[in-house]
């Protein structure tokens, strides 16, 4: 039976905070049936679900940011056997005519999940994958942290005295972290000189710290990777960083990605029909995942750099008078579906 032919099923929407969700409840035609808010606790959710239960047969729930401020309370909707839909939050115009405000929003999640325009299965982040992604934050913020000191370290080094900058030319970047940290700045009659150097030093072993905090995290993450998707590394131009990214896009869950098609709107490498008329086009799709995008960016990368099937495929586009932005999103599909072939499956 249908939900519509259901006249008991009431279906939920939230709207999600940081302190407090706005619940609503809809009946199987879309009618409001009550809008209330609650705690985001442990308590609150279990209000939240008992308040929704306690207008009929509660047959499925619409919740926006299932991945940030809704996380808790998918997992506890889930925990307590109700399915769950992720739900967009309403476009610029359907704001402007309607108005904007947390009930309003609440009952837009419900009649969005009642219709079935929101389809999406919120990741479950329950296993290795959000493992990978808890992991992956400390890194990047390691990476580009150490990224911008030693530009830092550069910087001071080009602009301080020309003895002093004399010790540090022609260094690799490991080498001029290495010998800046190893200063040992001394008091004398030239306070510039000192504090330059006292400046050098501390830069020096921030590099040096972050390098090693991104070694940890590459010997946590390493083995959760080939854990959760061995076939994964063993494409061409995919890396352990990519692998990361993917894997983080798809989440623990991969019941969600039901297709190779599904994945390469997810990436926003699949191409979006834009006809009109007695013009038939498509035009490259700008949404979707912007990290898993990325990670498709660079194995093609590495690809047309080290791959002479790839090479030869691009001279032969060329040839025909596709541009290089063209091949690149054609390169993107076909690694998209390469990749998809290699990610965790359902046993």
């Amino acid at each position: 039976m249908s939900i519509v032919d259901n006249p008991d099923a009431v279906i939920g929407g939230v709207d999600t905070h940081v302190d407090m969700h706005v619940a609503a409840v809809v009946n199987h035609v879309g009618g409001v049936l009550g809008v209330e808010p609650f705690r985001t606790t442990q308590t609150g959710y279990r209000q939240l679900v008992s308040w929704l239960r306690s207008h009929g047969e509660l047959v499925l729930v619409g919740v926006e940011g299932t991945g940030s401020y809704g996380v808790g309370l998918s997992r506890y909707l889930t925990r307590a056997g109700v399915a769950v839909v992720e739900v967009d939050r309403p476009n610029r115009q359907t704001r402007h005519r309607q108005g904007k405000s947390d009930p309003v929003d609440a009952v837009a999640a419900a009649r969005a999940a009642l219709s079935g325009s929101a389809t999406g299965v919120p990741k479950s982040r329950d296993g290795n994958v959000e493992a990978i992604r808890v992991l992956m934050i400390a890194r990047r913020s390691a990476v580009d942290t150490r990224i911008e000191t030693l530009n830092q370290l550069r910087h001071v080094v080009f602009t301080a005295t020309p003895e002093i900058r004399a010790k540090f030319t022609g260094l690799t970047s490991i080498a001029l972290a290495t010998k800046a940290a190893a200063l040992r700045p001394r008091k004398g009659d030239d306070p510039v000189r000192y504090t330059t150097q006292v400046t050098i030093r501390t830069l020096g072993r921030r590099v040096k710290y972050l390098r090693e905090e991104t070694k940890r995290l590459n010997r946590l993450l390493r083995p959760l990777i080939r854990d959760t998707a061995p076939g994964l590394l063993e494409v061409f131009g995919v890396g352990f960083d990519t692998a990361a990214k993917l894997l983080v896009a798809v989440g623990d869950n991969p019941q969600r990605i039901r297709s190779e098609a599904a994945f390469a709107h997810l990436c926003g490498v699949a191409p979006i029909p834009a006809s009109s008329g007695k013009t038939t086009r498509h035009r490259l799709n700008r949404g979707g995942n912007r990290q898993a995008n990325s990670a498709l960016f660079h194995i093609i990368i590495t690809r047309m750099r080290h791959d002479q099937a790839t090479r030869e495929y691009v001279a032969r586009r060329l040839a025909e008078g596709k541009t290089m932005g063209e091949i690149a999103r054609i390169l993107k599909h076909y690694a998209a579906r390469e990749v998809f072939k290699h990610l965790p499956r359902p046993a």
